[in-house]
C-alpha cells in the first residue's frame, strides 16, 4: 500500500512543485508591487492590523521638497467594516500655495497706521476713520436706495496694502516654514510710508523706510534662499510714486523699487510701470460682498437699471497736463445736454467723495468715459464696472496693459476703445459716435461688464 501511495504521490510531483511555485511567485509579485506603489506614493503609510505595526514608506526617501507637487497625500491609515486594511489618502490642498509671511518692525506697517493723522500731509483729508473694518472704512447707509445694505464701505482707494494685509493674516494657506512656501510676503506699507514724506521732505527723508527694509530683509535666511526673488509687496500707489530716477529734490516720490534688492521682488499695486516684475491689480472700490448671493443680487440689479443718459463722465479737468483731453470732453459732455451727466470732481467739491452720488450716476449712464489723469488709470474704472457701464477709453495704458490678469485680453469684449493720438487734431464727436454703437452690441458689452463685477471687488 506504502509503495502504492509513493508511486502517486511521484508520478505527480513535477505539476505539485509547479503549482508551489506558481503561487509563491504571485505572492512574491504582489509583495513587490505593493512596495513599489508605496514607494511611489511617497506618503502612503500601510497600518498591520495583526501586528499593530506601521510601515511608513516616507522614511526610505530623501527629503527632496522640490519634488513635491499638488498631488501629495497625507496618510490616513484606517480599516473597513471587515477589520481588512484600509489605506486612505488626503490631498494637501495648500501645496503650491503656502505664503509665509515676514514678521516686519512695526515702523514698516503698524505705526504707519497708529499715526494715521499724520498720512495726510499736503492734503485736508483725515486718513484715520477709512482704517476703520480691517481698511474698508465705515459702513455706508443706503437712504436713496442706490447702494445695497451691509455690502458698502467707505473706502479709500490707497489703502490697498492694509486691505491686502489684513487679508493675509486670515489665508488659509499661511506657513510658519518658509522653507515649503511658494511666495514670501512683505507688509511693508510702502504708499502710506511715502505719503508721509511727499511733499516738503528731501529724497533722503523720503527714501529712508525703503533703505531700512532692504537692509532688514537682506539679513534675513529666506532672502538668501532666492536673493528675494521669491517676495513680493503690496503697495496702495502706483508703481511710478517708488520709481524716482534722480536724486533731485524736485523729483517725485521714492527710489524704492530702484534698489538693488527690490529688483528682484515683484510688487503689486494699482498701477503698474512697464518693467517685469510689476503686476497691476484693480484698485479697491467702495462694494465689499460677503457672500456670492450679494455679488449675484448686484449683478442682476445692475442687469435691470433703466439708463437715461448715454454717457457720463466724472472727473475734473487738467489744464495742467498739456495733453489732457479732459476739458474737451467735459465741454462736449455739457453740450450733449441731456444725453450726458457730467459729475464735477473739481478741487475743492466733495461730489466725488460719496460713493453714493457716483454710483448714481454711473447706474444711469450706458457708457462712462475713462479718460488719463493725475496717472494712466483711474479707480473710476472699476465703479464703471460695478455700474454695469461701459468703459470708454482713451489711451491703452488705462486699461489694457495694465489690469492682464483681471480684464480679458479682447478688450472689444467689454468696452469701448477712441483713440487719441494727438490732441490738436482730434476731431471725435462723443455723443455722434456713441450714438452710432448698434444696439444688439450695447447689450453684449453690457452683459461682459457685469460678468467682471466678481473678478474685480476685494470681499
Amino acid at each position: 500500500m506504502e509503495n502504492s501511495i509513493t508511486s502517486k504521490c511521484c508520478n505527480h510531483q513535477p505539476w505539485f512543485v509547479l503549482l508551489v511555485f506558481f503561487v509563491f511567485c504571485i505572492e512574491l509579485f504582489s509583495f513587490d508591487y505593493s512596495g513599489f506603489t508605496a514607494k511611489k506614493s511617497a506618503l502612503v503609510t500601510v497600518l498591520d492590523d495583526n501586528h499593530g505595526n506601521v510601515i511608513n514608506t516616507q522614511s526610505s526617501l530623501p527629503h527632496d521638497f522640490t519634488e513635491i507637487t499638488n498631488a501629495s497625500v497625507s496618510p490616513l491609515p484606517k480599516t473597513d467594516e471587515k477589520g481588512d486594511l484600509k489605506v486612505v489618502t488626503e490631498i494637501d490642498s495648500c501645496v503650491g500655495r503656502y505664503i509665509f509671511v515676514h514678521d516686519l518692525p512695526s515702523r514698516f506697517n503698524e505705526d504707519l497706521v497708529n499715526n494715521c493723522r499724520l498720512l495726510t500731509r499736503g492734503t485736508d483729508k483725515n486718513m484715520c476713520p477709512y482704517l476703520d473694518n480691517l481698511g474698508f472704512g465705515p459702513e455706508i447707509g443706503n437712504p436713496e436706495d442706490v447702494l445695497m445694505n451691509n455690502s458698502w464701505f467707505l473706502t479709500n482707494q490707497f489703502l490697498l496694502e492694509v486691505i491686502f494685509h489684513n487679508k493675509m493674516k486670515r489665508y488659509e494657506c499661511l506657513t510658519n516654514d518658509s522653507s515649503i512656501a511658494s511666495a514670501i510676503y512683505v507688509p511693508f506699507y510702502a504708499g502710506l510710508d511715502m505719503s508721509l514724506y511727499l511733499w516738503g521732505f528731501n529724497t533722503t527723508v523720503r527714501d529712508s523706510a525703503s533703505l531700512g527694509l532692504v537692509k532688514w530683509l537682506s539679513e534675513k535666511p529666506e532672502w538668501k534662499r532666492m536673493w528675494g526673488r521669491d517676495h513680493f509687496l503690496v503697495a496702495g500707489r502706483i508703481a511710478w510714486d517708488f520709481r524716482r530716477q534722480s536724486d533731485n529734490e524736485t523729483d517725485w516720490g521714492s527710489k524704492l523699487r530702484f534698489l538693488p534688492e527690490s529688483k528682484n521682488m515683484s510688487m503689486l499695486s494699482i498701477e503698474s510701470s512697464s518693467w517685469n516684475n510689476d503686476y497691476a491689480i484693480p484698485y479697491p472700490t467702495c462694494f465689499h460682498p460677503s457672500k456670492d448671493s450679494e455679488i449675484f443680487r448686484w449683478q442682476d440689479r445692475m442687469r435691470r437699471q433703466n439708463r437715461q443718459y448715454l454717457f457720463s463722465f466724472a472727473g475734473a479737468p487738467r489744464p495742467e497736463y498739456q495733453n489732457s483731453i479732459r476739458g474737451k470732453i467735459i465741454d462736449q459732455c455739457l453740450a450733449s445736454k441731456s444725453q450726458c451727466k457730467l459729475l464735477d470732481c473739481n478741487y475743492g467739491t466733495t461730489n466725488c467723495d460719496n460713493p453714493v452720488n457716483v454710483m448714481k450716476v454711473f447706474q444711469s449712464s450706458i457708457f462712462c468715459l475713462q479718460p488719463p489723469g493725475d496717472s494712466y488709470t483711474r479707480r473710476s474704472i472699476f465703479d464703471s464696472i460695478l455700474a454695469g457701464c461701459i468703459p470708454v477709453f482713451f489711451h491703452p495704458g488705462t486699461a489694457y496693459a495694465q489690469y492682464i490678469w483681471h480684464l480679458p485680453k479682447n478688450y472689444t469684449a467689454y468696452s469701448v476703445y477712441l483713440p487719441v493720438k494727438d490732441l490738436s487734431e482730434w476731431k471725435i464727436n462723443l455723443n455722434e459716435t456713441l450714438l452710432r454703437m448698434p444696439e444688439d452690441r450695447i447689450l453684449r458689452l453690457r452683459e461682459e461688464v457685469i460678468k467682471l463685477i466678481p473678478r474685480v471687488v476685494y470681499a
